[in-house]
Parts: C-alpha cells; sequence; structure tokens
C-alpha cells in the first residue's frame, strides 16, 4: 500500500472526519437493525452489500482480484475477510444486543493497543519499546475498567458481550497485522477480496443458523442499507483516498474520533445510559493510544465496525 508523506490538506481533514461520524454511526446501526434482524444476517447482508458495490468500484479504477496463483497474496486476503469483516461483525451483533451501542464503539479504541503486541511478535521492525509498553498497559488498564473488573469473574451474559465486544477488537487488531505483512496490491483489491471471502463464509452460515426477516420495519432496513453502504463500503473507498493522498499515519488519527462518535449516536439517538466508567476507560485508552503511537510508523488501515 501506498505511503505518501506530503501533508493532508483540507479536503483530507473533512474525508477524516467524515470517516469517524461514519464508523461512529455503524454501532448505533447495528443496534437498530437487531430489532428486526439476526446478528449472522446482519453480519452478511452488510459485507454482501458493501462486495458488490467495491468490485464495481474496482472494475472501475481497472483493477482486478488477484489470480489464484498467487497464494500468499490470497492467504492474506482470506485472513482479512475473515479477521476483519466476518468474525467481527458477527461478534459485535450478537454483543450488542446485551450492551450498549457505545460501549462497543469504545472498545474499538483498544485496536491499535492489541496490535502493539501482535506486531511485536509477527511485523519486522515493530518492537515493543518502553514508552509503547506503557502506553499499552494504561490502554490495558482502560479495557478492563470498561469490562468491569469487579465482574471479570463472573459468567452473566453482559459480561459475555463485553467480551465479545473486546473479541472483535482482537480480531480487527489480526486483521491489521495480516494486512501489513501482505505481499504488495492496490487497497481495493486487498479490501474487495476479503469482502468477496467474508460474502462466501457469511451467507450459508447465516442461511443455515437463522431465518431470513419476513417483517422488517423501515428503519432497520435503512439500518442495513447504511451498514452495507456506509462503514463497509464506502468508508473503504475513502481510506483508500486518504492513505494514497495523505499516508497511512495521518489516517491513524481516526482511532481517536470513532469511540467519541459512537457515544454521542449512542446516547442522542437510542437513548443509552452513559455510566461514568466509560469515561474513565476511553480516558485511559486515548491516553495509552496517544503514547503507545507516538513517532511510531502507524498501520494503513482502520478495520471498522
Amino acid at each position: 500500500m501506498q505511503n505518501n508523506s506530503s501533508p493532508p490538506g483540507i479536503l483530507n481533514c473533512m474525508i477524516l472526519c467524515l470517516l469517524g461520524v461514519i464508523w461512529g454511526a455503524s454501532f448505533m446501526s447495528i443496534g437498530v437493525a437487531l430489532r428486526d434482524a439476526g446478528p449472522l444476517s446482519i453480519a452478511a447482508i452488510r459485507v454482501a452489500i458493501a462486495a458488490v458495490i467495491l468490485f464495481i468500484a474496482m472494475r472501475i479504477m481497472g483493477q482486478r482480484l488477484p489470480t489464484l496463483v498467487d497464494r500468499k497474496l490470497w492467504f492474506c486476503v482470506v485472513g482479512m475477510g475473515l479477521f476483519t469483516n466476518a468474525i467481527p461483525f458477527t461478534l459485535l451483533g450478537l454483543s450488542i444486543q446485551y450492551v450498549p451501542t457505545a460501549f462497543a464503539g469504545i472498545a474499538m479504541a483498544a485496536i491499535p493497543l492489541l496490535v502493539l503486541p501482535l506486531a511485536h511478535l509477527f511485523v519486522p521492525n515493530e518492537s515493543l519499546t518502553p514508552i509503547k509498553a506503557i502506553g499499552f498497559s494504561l490502554g490495558f488498564l482502560g479495557v478492563l475498567v470498561l469490562i468491569g473488573i469487579t465482574d471479570i469473574f463472573s459468567a452473566d451474559s453482559v459480561l459475555i458481550a463485553r467480551l465479545g465486544c473486546v473479541a472483535a477488537a482482537l480480531c480487527y487488531a489480526v486483521g491489521s497485522v495480516i494486512t501489513r505483512i501482505a505481499p504488495p496490491s492496490h487497497p481495493i483489491v486487498f479490501s474487495t477480496g476479503g469482502l468477496v471471502v467474508a460474502s462466501i463464509v457469511m451467507i450459508p452460515i447465516a442461511l443455515a443458523l437463522e431465518e431470513l426477516p419476513t417483517e422488517i420495519s423501515a428503519s432497520s432496513l435503512l439500518a442495513l442499507l447504511y451498514l452495507g453502504l456506509g462503514p463497509t463500503a464506502l468508508a473503504t473507498i475513502l481510506l483508500v483516498r486518504v492513505i494514497q493522498t495523505a499516508g497511512p499515519s495521518f489516517m491513524s488519527l481516526v482511532n481517536y474520533q470513532v469511540p467519541v462518535w459512537s457515544v454521542i449516536f449512542g446516547v442522542a439517538f437510542l437513548n443509552e445510559a452513559f455510566p461514568g466508567n466509560f469515561l474513565t476507560a476511553l480516558a485511559l485508552i486515548l491516553v495509552g493510544l496517544a503514547l503507545s503511537q507516538a513517532g511510531q510508523k502507524r498501520f494503513g488501515r482502520y478495520p471498522s465496525a
């Protein structure tokens, strides 16, 4: 993937803010769609819609999916499709049935922190320095506060759902590392391939394990369309543009916006409660994120919810 170090410019700044809003609203949209559709169906529908749109965009750009001969690239494409799309989308859908959407959004702020130990193990020249270790420790403490330290050994459905959100963030971190070590390819080709893989996996699973909704409200239908068109398709196209013109380091700034917008949408439109520990957890995670990313080379793709 290309890395351009030129100044981002006003347009890229506006796109970055728009991406924060698009991804931040995705958690609210999952909550709305769950009123009439199951979590597996939601995951399958959004990846299928996005796969079709990105495939068309890819062909318009004169790009093609890699040939089957390129096994290493396809191995990474499959890994990215599973860990950045199929698995976390399913986990978030299952979890948001029991926890506020704002909770899920804040949990996603831990993605860059969870990348650190994985990158240390699997990515050359990405060692865990002392300052990164301090940032990771602070962020991990924030994750524990978010989950609920006093409830960590209980086994109720809410705790399991909270752990599911963190597991989704871990999946996104794995997907980021896979993207980092993948052979060179055009970003939209890599993303389209991942969504095609996710569709092939999720559609049969959803059809086998869930009944298709026979009645769906206008709000749920709009939420499903938004999930496919917005954070899964349009955001990827915008992301490609920002990475190519402003670089992955600038793109990483979106990590600070998404959890804030997820809280705003959840509280404003779904009337979700806003417990005080959310603020403490978010502060610890964001401070840890700032320390851990200070002066380092960021990964070029923010896995969206």
